[in-house]
């Protein structure tokens, strides 16, 4: 859950930040303007959870350019907000024109409004998102409403260069956990194990593997077997899987000179074969037959103008909320872009087609 808190300068909002994290997380100072980057801090707001509290500068910091650029870096702060605190100033006059814009863009976005006035209670403030929090912060499934007790769930993480030294990613750790929570069982293989592993299994509910092995492991199961890809499962769980669906037919309607862009929702150290900047482009110019130009964007960055290009292309968005992930397709909507998901459009260089509502994925390449 991200909770942003925004106003005018020098309305109280680091000193409300700082009371809700229980931290000296911002600067607090009499000169107007004294916040002027977006600050976040990690907590737990029980019973709701993990929450990152993010303080903002002044909505009417409009002095000149810089000015201008540091409220455009509050705006773009509610792409990733699910509750915004706006804590009461003056009403009147240049903070009255504020505060409606503010409300505004949070109405566009679907951006619940909390208002702390200066005489509130931090503690019911925290009860008060706690409530809202819990109202609208149901869990979207990964994968626990379609596996069943008892049985067998294949996950296929290749280990390369890209991979992290010791660890699983988080989309595989994900998943694996519900698995175990819908009580069934998880096998865990790598893609040059894994016809071995099923030969060794009575029987196997779906194999869920990384996107970039869909190649070969689309291959290795039977048609049977559902198949599936961890950044898939988190385009349904987090994104609109029938709107990537639509942007994957766009793939092949890409004309020489197009312009795509990659977006990750974190960020990493790129290795030399890493997915989103070398192999992803070499599977799409392959596919489309096309000299296509790319552009990046990762974390929290996301254009504002989305005309140039012809198509998105997006991470699982492991890193991000759904709410931020919902943002973003809006915004592609609304500028007429069609975007896709990484799974989506990986299985569809390899012959392998999503079907709209579901998950599981239809092999052509067998």
């Amino acid at each position: 859950m991200h909770i942003s808190v925004f106003g005018l300068r020098n309305a109280g909002k680091s000193t409300l930040v700082n009371a809700l994290t229980g931290q000296n997380l911002s600067i607090v100072n009499e000169k107007p303007g004294t916040t002027t980057d977006p600050v976040s801090k990690a907590m737990e707001i029980l019973p709701l959870g993990p929450c990152l509290v993010t303080d903002t500068a002044g909505l009417d910091d409009d002095e000149g350019e810089l000015g201008a650029q540091r409220v455009q870096k509050t705006y773009d702060v509610l792409m990733t907000t699910d509750i915004a605190v706006w804590v009461q100033g003056d009403s009147s006059g240049d903070g009255g024109l504020c505060r409606m814009r503010f409300l505004k863009e949070c109405e566009l976005r679907n951006v619940h409004v909390l208002v702390f006035a200066r005489g509130d209670s931090v503690d019911d403030l925290k009860r008060r998102i706690v409530a809202l929090g819990a109202a609208d912060n149901a869990p979207h499934p990964l994968v626990k409403d379609f596996v069943m007790p008892g049985g067998f769930v294949v996950c296929v993480c290749p280990i390369d260069s890209a991979a992290p030294k010791g660890r699983l990613i988080l989309p595989q750790q994900q998943v694996v956990r519900e698995i175990l929570d819908a009580r069934s069982t998880a096998v865990v293989c790598r893609e040059t194990e894994l016809q071995d592993t099923l030969s060794r299994l009575p029987s196997v509910q779906m194999v869920i593997t990384d996107s970039q092995a869909f190649g070969v492991v689309s291959r290795v199961v039977p048609k049977e077997i559902p198949l599936t890809s961890f950044s898939i499962v988190f385009a349904r769980a987090k994104g609109d899987l029938d709107e990537f669906c639509r942007g994957a037919e766009s793939l092949s309607g890409l004309k020489d000179g197009d312009l795509v862009l990659i977006s990750e929702g974190c960020t990493h150290h790129r290795q030399c074969d890493d997915i989103g900047t070398v192999k992803l482009p070499g599977w799409i110019q392959s596919y489309t037959g096309r000299k296509l130009r790319f552009e990046w964007s990762s974390g929290g960055g996301f254009p504002s103008d989305l005309s140039r290009y012809a198509l998105v292309i997006h991470c699982g968005g492991c890193m991000l909320t759904r709410r931020s992930v919902q943002e973003r397709i809006r915004a592609c909507r609304d500028a007429h872009v069609p975007i896709v998901n990484y799974g989506i459009a990986i299985a569809r260089c390899h012959g392998i087609e999503v079907a709209a509502g579901s998950v599981a994925v239809r092999r052509t390449n067998q």
